[in-house]
């Protein structure tokens, strides 16, 4: 067995169930999960039809590279949405089943063994598990209410940007729904030409926002503004999971660089990761579609206003400025998130579960992550429960 998966962390989810196991919430009270960050609206039913309609053509092997329509549906949509005036959809763009596996992917391909992958802390799993089974080394930074919950790149020794291949960066950030802006983003594409690494960035969540006319920028919208029209050394991750409410789609795109890209798909080649035609034209018509995504929006913001006025002056919580996350300090996230399923039937997930200990100090150790998907009376009647809970 490769050695490295020795190095491996149970899945959050699987140390929640351990810290659940033998207890039970009230029977009288309907349990209510705010813990996985699945999204619950109302997936688009154009997509669905879409999908039906070309059914027909799972008779053939897709390519790896994806058909022209949705590459060019994609670079349309990035140069629209991140003010991009010009990208590539041959060269500069990749079709993926989800950033999950692409991100995890990315690494075996653009990390060489023994040298060290930058990532926030707390973070999404992945960026660990695809630096240790690709031969590196983690390095955590810490996101703390000190720095707005943005990662503290001013922490990271030289010695650490020296043997650096990769930084995961996750803007908005999952958990605590942190956006580095336009300065943060060229800071560290100054760096990754100093240093020689490239930078990672998990945008799947930049759909997810609260002022329509302030959407978070991205990672290419920052070499546009370079003027850096190539994306050296910058790639992102988009997804149409929490955008358009398609988690079961698995479909996302990666763009940026087409020199990394370029051996980044000969790797995919080998690893047989083609998305289906089907699914291909489904992500066409949701990738083209704004109206829903408008909609989706929508739906967040009334939940989250309505949840913040409930639990205000009851728990340190703040609106995030992105995304669909809570993260309320609460004192200790593990015996929080047990005794409020033991005594309000509410699964949260332990801040803990999703960050190391860096510095001396686990970032996530004092919060819990709440995700609000469920339903709007559902998040209600959380958010009520929560309070009595902390009342």
């Amino acid at each position: 067995m490769n050695p490295n998966l020795q190095q491996l962390q149970p899945y959050p989810f699987a140390k929640l169930a351990k810290l659940k196991a033998g207890i039970d919430g009230p029977a009288e009270l309907a349990h209510i999960a705010l813990s996985i960050g699945e999204p619950k609206h109302t997936p688009p039913a154009f997509v669905r039809d879409e999908l039906i309609d070309n059914l027909d053509k799972l008779a053939a092997y897709p390519l790896t590279k994806g058909i022209d329509p949705l590459r060019e549906t994609v670079a349309q949509w990035l140069c629209k949405r991140f003010q991009l005036t010009a990208l590539c959809a041959d060269t500069q763009v990749i079709p993926v089943n989800g950033t999950r596996e692409a991100l995890f992917a990315f690494a075996q391909a653009v990390v060489s063994p023994g040298s060290t992958v930058l990532m926030p802390n707390p973070f999404y799993q992945i960026y660990e598990g695809a630096a240790f089974l690709a031969g590196a080394t983690p390095h955590f930074i810490n996101c703390s209410a000190e720095t707005g919950f943005k990662p503290d790149f001013s922490s990271v020794p030289e010695s650490a940007w020296a043997a650096c291949d990769l930084l995961y960066l996750c803007t908005p950030g999952n958990p605590t729904g942190a956006l580095l802006d336009i300065d943060d983003l060229k800071q560290l594409i100054a760096l990754a030409d100093k240093y020689d690494f490239t930078i990672a960035s998990d945008e799947c969540y930049s759909e997810l926002y609260f002022d329509e006319g302030n959407p978070p920028v991205g990672l290419l919208q920052a070499c546009a503004e370079l003027g850096r029209h190539d994306y050296r050394r910058c790639v992102v991750f988009h997804s149409l999971s929490k955008r358009s409410n398609l988690p079961g789609l698995r479909s996302g795109f990666v763009a940026g660089d087409g020199e990394i890209l370029e051996q980044f798909l000969l790797y995919r080649t080998y690893h047989g990761c083609a998305m289906p035609v089907p699914t291909q034209y489904a992500s066409i018509a949701a990738w083209q579609d704004e109206q829903h995504v408008k909609e989706n929006r929508e739906l967040y913001r009334r939940k989250f206003d309505a949840v913040l006025e409930i639990l205000g002056g009851c728990l340190d919580v703040q609106k995030p400025e992105a995304s669909f996350y809570l993260w309320p300090k609460v004192g200790d996230g593990e015996t929080f998130a047990r005794e409020l399923f033991r005594q309000q039937h509410i699964t949260v997930l332990p801040g803990a579960y999703l960050a190391r200990e860096a510095g001396g100090v686990n970032p996530g150790a004092e919060y819990v992550r709440m995700a609000l998907v469920a339903t709007l009376d559902e998040c209600i009647g959380a958010a009520k429960r929560i309070r009595n809970f902390c009342r």
